[in-house]
């Protein structure tokens, strides 16, 4: 069992201690964020568990509910902790759905122009490189301001502003086996077009997808955070990341610093996390790219 490449991959990964370290805080963060209903001592989109006079109380005070605030209440009377670990649920939520549909969105984009070529090829690919020319916030912050507030509307801008960029890896992984002879057999037979792309150069183009979408879910979820924060990404109901870290921020110069300061280390922390992950991952899949 030693011998097998799962095995190997993760014995590698032990070794790095600060990519394991990492993995271990990603893994409970999931868990927590999972069963956040079992953890958490109240619900924060209950509006009948929320008490107006438990408003901005300081960490460590014990509210009307009987439970104590560990790390206080933000503006609306809510517990931070709950608000934190329900907020960490949203961000996971919308970073993998948004990661993963632009994952499957980019990588038939980038395969399909790869196979086909031409002039196909030539036009899909300068689309991509056009829209990969503009920031990833400044796209998701105009679609999003377009389409409104709300869950679905945030999602397809994480979507619309990422697919390109694994489009982008994926042509250039899927341009690399095209051209190799495993590929041309398959074609020869001759297979059909869309099954050599689903069963020869989709699964070999998955390793370097597979980086990037790593690292895209951790952009997925600061994207969702800043456009929440600047007014145009969940509404006020639902206490996102951003969304606490913008209802405590006219409170910190009065030194309520808890409401946006926790949050705010909560996101940094998951994000910080997720990208070492990312990065050992790369570095295991492609020791070329080792410093």
């Amino acid at each position: 069992m030693r011998d097998t490449p799962f095995f190997r991959f993760l014995e590698e990964f032990r070794r790095n201690k600060v990519a394991a370290g990492a993995a271990i805080v990603v893994g409970l963060i999931v868990v927590i964020a999972l069963i956040a209903p079992l953890v958490t001592p109240q619900n924060p989109y209950d509006l009948a568990h929320l008490v107006l006079r438990d408003a901005r109380r300081p960490p460590g005070y014990v509210g009307t509910g009987g439970y104590t605030h560990w790390l206080g209440t933000d503006s609306q009377g809510r517990d931070l902790l709950s608000a934190i670990i329900y907020g960490l649920r949203i961000s996971l939520q919308m970073g993998v759905i948004a990661g993963g549909v632009a994952l499957v969105i980019g990588a038939v984009v980038g395969c399909a122009a790869a196979y086909i070529g031409g002039r196909f090829e030539s036009l899909v690919m300068r689309i991509v490189d056009l829209q990969l020319s503009f920031p990833a916030i400044l796209l998701a912050f105009v679609i999003a301001a377009v389409l409104g507030q709300g869950r679905y509307q945030l999602i397809l801008a994480l979507i619309f502003a990422q697919y390109a960029y694994f489009a982008r890896t994926a042509h250039g992984a899927a341009s690399a086996e095209r051209q190799k002879d495993y590929v041309e057999a398959a074609l020869s037979i001759p297979l059909s077009p869309l099954r050599v792309v689903l069963r020869h150069i989709l699964p070999n183009s998955l390793p370097p997808l597979i980086v990037v979408a790593t690292v895209q879910v951790a952009s997925a979820i600061s994207l969702e955070a800043t456009l929440s924060f600047l007014g145009v990404g969940l509404p006020p109901t639902e206490p996102s990341l951003g969304m606490l870290i913008a209802n405590g921020f006219q409170y910190l110069l009065s030194g309520r610093y808890w409401i946006s300061i926790y949050p705010g280390v909560a996101l940094i922390l998951f994000i910080v996390s997720l990208n070492l992950v990312g990065d050992q991952i790369r570095d295991q899949l492609n020791p070329r790219l080792r410093r």
